[in-house]
């Protein structure tokens, strides 16, 4: 999952980008409004986590700019502000939720996981497609209630499709989102990735592929 970090901190921008990296998102990182503006207008993203009192662009104005602009993903607000006219003022503007600073980075993890997930349409942390799970708080996938060993990378494309479902997904698009930008790219790659998931998954295989397009996941039979 790929996510667009906007914060003027340098040291909180670090521990951010240090913590989503570790958790396994891809991230570009940007110390103010208007290079935010650049990324989150010439990339796709999946969230984004903007501060509100950011320099040369101010937080609320990037949020409206981005939303007029049909940029539709989740965006969490960052504040250190008390007063509920700026957060009321940031949920206005176009995002999602938010949280105040000092915050706890456990907490951010969690609500970034229920703002992905509330946007593919589901409210429990544990995603179901048939028998296959897949528990974005454990970072487990199961088979009829039982632990299927994956990869990190296995991991991500699985939690992708099923954040996306019915969707045809190219390979491009699965590889923007699951490698950073200097990343060598090779959609071979996503080709063995998706093999080893139908192996470990049979016979329950959600995974279709749509020739010449990518692939999609069967939302109907989960096999």
């Amino acid at each position: 999952m790929r996510i667009l970090v906007v914060e003027d901190e340098a040291d909180l921008q670090r521990q951010l980008a240090e913590r989503l990296r570790a958790e396994g998102y891809v991230l570009d990182t940007a110390g103010d409004g208007a290079e935010g503006l650049y990324y989150g207008s010439e990339f796709d993203y999946d969230a984004a986590i903007i501060d509100l009192g950011l320099p040369k662009l101010g937080g609320i104005e990037l949020i409206q700019r981005l939303r007029a602009a049909d940029r539709r993903w989740p965006i969490l607000v960052l504040t250190a502000r008390g007063d509920w006219r700026d957060k009321v003022a940031g949920l206005e503007a176009g995002a999602d939720d938010y949280l105040t600073k000092p915050f706890q980075m456990e907490e951010l993890l969690a609500r970034l996981h229920a703002l992905l997930r509330r946007a593919a349409g589901f409210a429990s942390p544990v995603l179901a497609c048939g028998p296959v799970e897949l528990d974005m708080a454990r970072k487990e996938v199961r088979r009829q209630g039982e632990p299927v060993e994956v990869t990190a990378y296995e991991y991500k494309v699985l939690e992708y499709l099923m954040l996306n479902p019915g969707r045809v997904v190219s390979k491009t698009e699965l590889t923007d989102h699951l490698y950073d930008q200097d990343f060598e790219r090779d959609s071979n790659v996503i080709e063995v990735f998706v093999g080893r998931l139908r192996k470990k998954l049979d016979p329950f295989n959600p995974i279709r592929t749509i020739r010449g397009q990518g692939y999609r996941l069967n939302v109907e039979a989960g096999g």
